[in-house]
C-alpha cells in the first residue's frame, strides 16, 4: 500500500475547537486562519449551516496521530 497518500485529518496542533479547519488548511496547503475565516463567512451566509457541517466533520474526520 502506498504510504504517500495524502489524508484529511483533524489537526492536533492547529486547533481552536476540534481541529477541522486546521486539518483542512494543512490538507489544502492554506493557512488555517484563512480556512477559519472562510468557514465563518460560509456559516453566516448559510444561516448557520456551516456550524452543523463543522460538527458533523468533527465526528467523521479522524484525528491525526
Amino acid at each position: 500500500m502506498d504510504n504517500n497518500v495524502k489524508r484529511l485529518l483533524r489537526s492536533r496542533t492547529n486547533r481552536s475547537i476540534c481541529g477541522v479547519c486546521g486539518g483542512l488548511g494543512e490538507y489544502l496547503g492554506f493557512d488555517p486562519v484563512v480556512v477559519r475565516l472562510l468557514w465563518v463567512v460560509f456559516s453566516f451566509m448559510s444561516v448557520g449551516m456551516g456550524v452543523l457541517v463543522y460538527f458533523i466533520a468533527a465526528m467523521v474526520i479522524p484525528e491525526a496521530d
